[in-house]
């Protein structure tokens, strides 16, 4: 075992900003370190700022922001905890797991055998991280370079994604900015889910998706379209992107209480002050069904309905459109509901937090358009970070027929919505401003309803905003015919001009 010793002389040595890397020899547990990558030259980052138990640790373009700034805490024996700065939580071994590729997340700190961590040196300066309950080394999984890779546990073979320089930092960070750039730039990935049949669901396309990241994966739900024009909801969940393609699909029509019929548009997310997880859904009304964990398909209850009829305000405007993708967002006091009508108008409904999710009423009018097609589906309304800002996302249908999404601001979730990135010219998401990198086809020139990735699961849609991902349907450009009939597939934005 490499000695590990730790010297109050090395603060009075190293300056703070630039300092020499450390070694296993060298780490002052006072210090805050950023941990890069030999590989990749990324850092280890909390991913999207999240501060709850189970959130993914992943590999990022350096930043020395408080989520890549790690502390290592005695724990005896020669082994460390890794403290986060920006959470207070700690690096741990998911599950205790001792297999290869068991996931790396944060947790409060328990400073059980899974959380701690030993330092064997590699040449250069570089040193490897042992956790102390598996004996394997924390590395980014499949030699990655890619922001946003997963941090994973491997046997110890001393690869260069096995390697980190500890970089010692300073003593505060800049908080990251929450506002967004006046034009979006996003690099796309390639086709990364399409659908899966099986002897009794013959499915065309899969879309709408929802996302959120629980018990050490991605868990997707979707809508499927089958080849007879029906509509009902699958699931399917991996802990990295490049693994959906072949991840096990499970339709919640025969495997849950969500039941047969027409469902379409999930939204998932977990309500916090009850401690359950909803589903939100389109059944003609709003409806939803609870579950105590969204990685088990098959634990969804059985719908219930938001309100029982459709509003007045939406009977009246909606013309031969029709009432459709609710998204629920909550602060402190009132849970909102919002809705599309395929007719260029975007609803609120509204109850307080307490009473949710009952009581739902005084539906009003949030944006309009007299195009029906610049606010045409797809509603989504995200916190931007710690700010007290919002963004709104809408789906359009531009002038060459093709999907793309708008966005709008306001400092309340009640409105007013200022355009922000609404036009053809400089849109949130459209085929003008998206890249696809050099090997990856220029698969779909629509981009279509989806969600961002958000920093945490719980009822506030909190999002952070310099590294938005937006995960979304897309189409083969060629293709044609009756809507439900198009062969939707699953890609991933991700913006290319963070300013923080």
């Amino acid at each position: 075992m490499i000695a590990f010793i730790v010297t109050s002389l090395l603060a009075s040595l190293v300056t703070v900003v630039g300092a020499a890397p450390a070694s296993a020899a060298t780490v002052d547990t006072n210090a805050w370190y950023v941990l890069v990558n030999r590989n990749s030259g990324k850092a280890l980052d909390v991913y999207n700022l999240a501060t709850n138990d189970g959130a993914r640790i992943t590999q990022w373009s350096r930043n020395d922001q408080a989520q890549q700034q790690w502390q290592f805490v005695d724990s005896g024996g020669g082994y460390y905890r890794l403290r986060s700065r920006h959470s207070g939580k700690v690096l741990d071994v998911y599950n205790f797991s001792t297999a290869d590729g068991g996931g790396i997340v944060q947790w409060a700190d328990n400073n059980t055998a899974n959380q701690q961590f030993r330092l064997a040196d590699s040449d250069g300066g570089y040193v490897r991280l042992i956790n102390r309950n598996s004996g394997k080394a924390v590395e980014a999984q499949g030699a990655s370079t890619s922001d946003g890779a997963t941090i994973v546990q491997y046997a110890d073979w001393g690869g260069a994604n096995q390697q980190w320089q500890l970089v010692r930092v300073g003593g505060g960070t800049t908080p990251p900015d929450s506002s967004l750039p006046s034009s979006m730039r996003w690099s796309s990935s390639g086709v990364l889910a399409g659908p899966r049949s099986d002897a009794t669901h013959n499915i065309v396309s899969i879309k709408d998706y929802s996302v959120v990241w629980h018990n050490n994966q991605w868990q997707i739900y979707a809508t499927t379209a089958s080849r007879s024009g029906g509509w009902n909801l699958v699931h399917f969940a991996a802990p990295d992107w490049s693994q959906m393609a072949g991840a096990q699909h499970t339709f919640l029509d025969t495997a849950s209480g969500v039941g047969t019929g027409y469902r379409a548009a999930p939204h998932v997310f977990y309500f916090a002050p009850q401690g359950l997880w909803y589903l939100v859904y389109q059944t003609g009304l709003p409806s939803y069904s609870v579950s105590s964990d969204p990685s088990n398909p098959r634990s969804w209850s059985t719908p219930r309905n938001f309100m029982s009829s459709v509003p007045d305000i939406v009977r009246q405007n909606m013309g031969n459109g029709a009432w459709l993708d609710y998204w629920v967002i909550c602060d402190t006091a009132n849970c909102h509901l919002f809705s599309s009508d395929d007719n260029g108008h975007i609803y609120r409904a509204q109850t307080s937090v307490a009473n949710f999710p009952n009581g739902f009423g005084n539906t009003v009018i949030a944006l309009q358009d007299s195009n029906r097609n610049n606010l045409f589906e797809g509603t989504a309304v995200y916190k931007l970070g710690d700010s007290n800002e919002y963004l709104l996302l809408q789906e359009a249908i531009g002038s060459n027929g093709r999907r793309w999404y708008r966005s709008f601001t306001s400092s309340s979730i009640s409105g007013p919505w200022t355009p922000l990135h609404g036009t053809e010219s400089n849109p949130f998401a459209r085929s003008n401003n998206v890249t696809f990198p050099s090997g990856t086809p220029v698969w779909t020139q629509d981009f279509s309803h989806g969600e961002l990735l958000r920093a945490g699961n719980d009822q506030t849609m909190t999002i952070n905003p310099c590294r938005l991902q937006f995960l979304y349907q897309g189409l083969d450009p060629s293709a044609g015919g009756d809507y439900s009939q198009l062969p939707w597939r699953m890609g991933l934005l991700t913006q290319t001009n963070s300013p923080c």
